[in-house]
């Protein structure tokens, strides 16, 4: 036997041996206060520089801290930056540090195994995400910062190259974490699996593609409002199930705590036509719903050929009213999430639209069609959508909805991976994607369709490029007055939907799936996972 395999082998003893003493009284708690969930597209890094993914985020969330956080609601709180100051001009963010955040321990800190945080940590931090030897999928966070220092242990100051309003709100994220420069130098790139941060829980141990476990930090800073020390639990276990209907078993039977999303291969069982739950779970789950800034769509790319389907704005306009999305959501969602009728921008930011999007007339739908063959003279229009398999169900509906108006579709399913990166070389003329906002202002929606943006050097992966759209889009950054802001949002929303490099099918909706005995597992409009304050009772 290899070295290699007793190590993995070891690693699987050693996970189960913890899993079994979390359920007995000797080892100082049990069950009930162990949360556990499966994450089924898997873990790439617990490093938060490459904190990119959804499923990467929500365990680094647990480990590291930044500046600031986001509430539920998504306004910007302190976290260990207990106050700043902005500067009249919008350019100059000075932090005043807490002085009670201390990393988790770690042999490398030395005969106290730990420190506290100072302001040369995020110094460091900031420059790590920018270090082309790293390349941090996140060092575009901070490409309109000019400089940034610590002044002293407790000041780091950030001065922008021009003003950003929304900059408080993108340090939120988890690439601007704290990380220590002994420990990320000790470790070099198996820091992504021996992460050390500040977070209300401390890395434990990761055996990949089986199980990963996190302990409470019991010098975590941050109290309850009754002053009591958070977190409440003792440890979090994720496994790894690769299959969503395996998932929802793991619920069903218990397994595991929480389950988060909707898919095809569980829908119709716990949830009514109508997006309830259904009454033979009412006794054991709560269900929590709401609104979630992540847009559904499908992309067109803009500069194929002229004799591509797609080139044609006549036919593109066509396929935004050609089906109906309110029947959609109500029978491919169970009415879970919202139609896609009022443009790109989701339902609770700032500069959605009430009355800006397509809307399902299948008359005009038809009459776009007829024009378009006349023009090109393409009697029998065939266009390919490219998805993966948890979406085949919508585009097999929008495939049925959209024959009937004269096109032709066929759907070219593809694994995740293979989807991402098609998308990022242009090689797609249609694909359905998603965007969740990293940051709660319409902007992270907007910069989508920035000229300079293109894929595969920026997230413009349709290769969208209108001048007036940039021109608003580049005045937005000096413009400080919120509500003038909005307006221009709505403004470039509104062009995006009159050129239609886009297909907008719905704005998406939060929904959590607990076991009845967790309390205090709440939810926000960016799903991110917190689990700080969450507890079990004993049933």
């Amino acid at each position: 036997m290899s070295l290699r395999n007793k190590r993995v082998i070891g690693c699987l003893i050693l996970s189960i041996m913890f899993v079994a003493s979390c359920k007995r009284k000797e080892s100082g708690f049990d069950e009930t206060q162990v949360f556990r969930y499966n994450e089924h597209s898997n873990i790439s890094s617990l490093d938060p520089a490459f904190a990119k993914k959804q499923a990467d985020i929500w365990p680094m969330h647990q480990l590291f801290n930044g500046l600031v956080q986001l509430d539920d609601s998504l306004k910007v709180r302190p976290d260990i930056a207990k106050s700043w100051h902005i500067s009249d001009d919008g350019k100059t963010y000075q932090f005043q540090l807490r002085n009670d955040v201390f990393f988790h321990k770690h042999e490398q800190f030395g005969v106290d195994s730990t420190r506290n945080v100072v302001a040369g940590d995020f110094e460091y931090s900031f420059n790590r995400l920018l270090d082309p030897k790293v390349a941090s999928a996140g060092n575009w966070v901070l490409k309109n910062v000019a400089t940034f220092k610590a002044t002293n242990d407790s000041i780091f100051t950030i001065n922008l190259k021009k003003p950003f309003p929304p900059f408080l709100g993108l340090l939120s994220m988890k690439y601007c974490s704290v990380v220590p420069k002994e420990i990320v130098t000790y470790y070099g790139n198996d820091f992504r699996s021996n992460p050390i941060g500040t977070g209300p829980f401390k890395f434990k141990l990761w055996v990949e593609n089986t199980k990963l476990v996190f302990r409470k930090n019991e010098h975590y800073f941050e109290k309850d409002s009754l002053g009591f020390a958070l977190p409440y639990l003792e440890a979090v276990a994720i496994t790894f199930l690769p299959d969503k209907q395996s998932e929802f078993l793991q619920l069903v039977q218990g397994n595991i705590d929480f389950l988060s999303g909707l898919d095809a291969s569980y829908k119709d069982d716990i949830l009514s036509v109508e997006g309830t739950l259904n009454e033979r779970y009412k006794e054991q789950f709560n269900m929590l719903t709401g609104a979630y800034l992540n847009t559904e769509y499908l992309g067109f790319k803009m500069d194929l050929e002229a004799e591509h389907p797609v080139s044609n704005h006549k036919l593109r306009k066509a396929i935004n009213y050609g089906f109906d999305r309110e029947k959609m959501i109500l029978y491919m969602r169970n009415g879970i999430g919202t139609p896609a009728v009022n443009g790109f921008i989701p339902k609770g930011l700032p500069g959605f639209a009430d009355a800006n999007g397509y809307t399902y007339q299948p008359k005009t739908a038809k009459k776009l069609v007829d024009a378009y063959i006349e023009e090109t003279g393409d009697k029998e229009p065939e266009i390919s959508i490219a998805t993966n398999s948890q979406y085949v169900d919508l585009c097999e509906y929008i495939q049925r909805e959209l024959q009937k108006i004269g096109v032709t579709v066929n759907i070219d399913v593809m694994p995740p991976s293979t989807l991402r990166q098609s998308k990022t070389k242009g090689e797609l003329p249609i694909a359905r994607a998603s965007w969740i906002a990293d940051f709660p202002d319409a902007e992270n929606y907007l910069f989508l369709f920035y000229g300079k943006n293109f894929a595969p050097k920026g997230p413009n992966f349709t290769h969208f490029k209108n001048e007036t759209f940039d021109r608003l889009y580049e005045e937005t950054f000096i413009t400080l007055d919120d509500k003038r802001r909005y307006q221009l949002y709505q403004r470039m929303d509104s062009i995006i939907i009159a050129e239609a490099p886009i297909v907008p099918l719905y704005y998406d909706a939060v929904v959590r799936f607990s076991q009845k005995n967790v309390k205090g597992l709440g939810m926000n409009p960016i799903n991110l996972l917190t689990l700080k304050k969450v507890s079990k009772t004993k049933e």
